[in-house]
């Protein structure tokens, strides 16, 4: 394998993936390197199925900036389909449901709407479109047709495929040991040996901080589960039901209709747990609460999902401060570019981050607005 690189890029999972690949397309002689196989169970871009919504991220900080880029993230997504053609994309549109009167909900209400459009829906409205949830009196909803499914490893394999077609190369299964840093260039070294370029893009998802120490960065994996339950109701399959979202409580869960006999799956997305990411296992059941927290919202929510357990998984995810991204250069050497921090959110736009990232590395700018994602908001914390 060829020494010298124009660019290489640490982690090869959804974002890494997604860089190479627009990098490629652009002819970069580029070198992506990956600790293990991708897709592969190790990371972030594991489970089959992500979700990808648009205006309800309003409410969140960020929100601005960040529904814009998931927008053209679905776009990038469905040309990809075209490309590769494959069926990434599931249009199962998705219901957002919480309390009518809490300030999350109300910020999707008012501002919603800007990005993408959006029907209101009260408890009744909502049992009567889709009868399999329960839904208390006093909570409200807010439907977004334009989003769906992503088949997230469908996803990377795609991008995998196509770089290959545009000549980038992959180093699977192999260990960045460290970088050494110079005025001009980097070397990036390896179990394999040592290879040379004149940039670095590191998204190595949990590893991005070990690998760049010296940076300090206020990363923090964390293990995640989710899981699927056995559900033969019509009104839980696809068409019949839409991928949700529920903040409840100031709990959130997230799942996905039984698609083609997968059953239904959930996820709690705020119950994590700190973890070192070397010693991950796929331990779902480890903790009573893996799956009886998701129990709790099936009996409460969703009842006739409340079947028998299918399989459950255990996937890594990186915190940020605030929950928001890392998309920046080095402080100290700015052809080193860095991203991550995708606090559970970064798959659905790991497409728009893929091309970001080359525009920055091609070309010092991008035409996205990345301004809330700067390493310097990250470390002040």
């Amino acid at each position: 394998m060829n020494k010298n690189y124009s660019v290489i890029i640490i982690g090869a999972g959804s974002v890494g993936m997604a860089a190479g690949y627009y990098l490629s397309k652009k002819g970069v002689d580029t070198l992506l390197i990956d600790a293990f196989d991708p897709p592969h169970r190790k990371g972030s871009h594991h489970g089959e199925t992500r979700m990808i919504r648009h205006g309800s991220h309003i409410s969140s900080k960020g929100g601005q900036h960040f529904v814009p880029l998931v927008q053209r993230a679905q776009e990038l997504w469905l040309q990809l389909e075209k490309e590769s053609e494959d069926r990434l994309f599931i249009p199962t549109g998705n219901l957002t449901v919480s309390e009518a009167d809490s300030s999350f909900m109300k910020g999707i209400v008012e501002e919603g709407k800007k990005y993408s459009p959006l029907e209101i829906l009260n408890a009744d409205e909502i049992k009567k479109n889709w009868p399999g949830f329960t839904i208390p009196e006093h909570f409200k909803g807010c439907f977004e047709p334009l989003s769906g499914v992503l088949l997230n490893e469908k996803c990377v394999y795609a991008y995998k495929e196509l770089r290959i077609k545009n000549k980038a190369a992959l180093l699977t299964n192999t260990n960045v040991k460290s970088i050494d840093f110079f005025n001009q260039g980097v070397t990036v070294n390896t179990e394999e040996g040592s290879y040379h370029a004149d940039k670095v893009l590191v998204c190595a998802g949990a590893w991005t901080g070990k690998i760049l120490s010296s940076l300090d960065l206020p990363l923090n994996p964390v293990r995640k589960t989710f899981a699927w339950f056995e559900a033969d109701d019509l009104s839980l399959q696809y068409p019949q039901l839409p991928s949700f979202y529920f903040h409840v409580e100031n709990q959130i869960y997230y799942g996905f209709p039984n698609i083609n006999g997968s059953g239904v799956k959930l996820g709690r997305s705020d119950s994590e747990k700190r973890i070192e990411p070397d010693f991950m296992r796929q331990d779902f059941g480890k903790y009573a609460s893996d799956e009886g927290d998701l129990r709790n919202f099936l009996d409460r929510f969703l009842p006739q999902a409340s079947g028998k357990l299918k399989k459950g998984k255990a996937c890594l995810a990186t915190n940020a401060p605030d929950k928001q991204f890392i998309v920046d250069q080095h402080p100290e050497y700015p052809h080193v570019y860095i991203s991550g921090g995708y606090s559970g959110r970064g798959f659905q736009i790991s497409s728009v981050l893929g091309e970001i990232l080359s525009q920055l590395i091609t070309e010092g700018s991008t035409t996205h607005d990345i301004s809330a994602f700067s390493l310097l908001d990250r470390r002040l914390g």
